[in-house]
């Protein structure tokens, strides 16, 4: 499936069926944010509150996430957040790989068109998706690979830091890093 432009994309995905979670949604948690962005943020999938109101990072990890961009200097008009799946697992349940492989084909489609320089996963699911299927978030996390001149990397997802405060300190250690390597970025483009 080759998109050519968001909208035809975001289309597709309102009316898409391709597994059990399109029976259970309110609404298809698309993805959203500047579509110029040279960076993307990828979580997981929906919960509640993005479900309700067909947004990404809207509940209170979604509140975490807006503190920890803001902390380096980065707001969400800023950025790009997606997830891997579109729609809402229930109670909040990982996705099951069968619908992550339903739905990645969006997900690629997004970040081809927003064409970003850096991709944040937020917690093990987008690790293991983008990154590598055997990805372990704490052994792993923070770490950059690169892919066809795309810098990725992982930290925790801000709702494992609302249950584990412990986990705040090594992902504020990530987002510096992120910030770094978002100036180079910059530094490069005005050089």
């Amino acid at each position: 499936m080759i998109v050519l432009c968001l909208k035809e994309l975001w289309l597709e995905c309102q009316n898409c069926n391709k597994c059990p979670l399109s029976k259970t949604r309110k609404n298809v948690v698309f993805g959203g944010g500047n579509l110029r962005s040279k960076i993307m943020f990828i979580g997981e999938g929906p919960g509640k509150e993005e479900d309700i109101q067909g947004r990404p990072f809207v509940g209170k990890a979604g509140q975490l996430l807006n503190k920890m961009l803001e902390a380096i200097g980065l707001n969400r008009e800023d950025v790009y957040i997606a997830n891997i799946v579109k729609c809402r697992p229930p109670n909040n349940r990982p996705p099951l790989q069968n619908e992550i492989e339903a739905c990645i084909p969006y997900l690629r489609n997004q970040v081809a068109i927003i064409r970003p320089k850096i991709i944040v996963c937020l917690g093990a699911t987008a690790a293991k998706a983008i990154i590598d299927k055997d990805f372990k978030i704490t052994a792993m996390r923070g770490q950059w690979t690169e892919r066809k001149g795309v810098k990725i990397i992982a930290t925790y997802h801000p709702a494992a830091l609302l249950r584990d405060p412990e986990k705040k300190k090594p992902a504020w250690e990530d987002f510096k890093e992120i910030k770094a390597q978002l100036d180079k970025l910059e530094d490069k483009n005005e050089g």
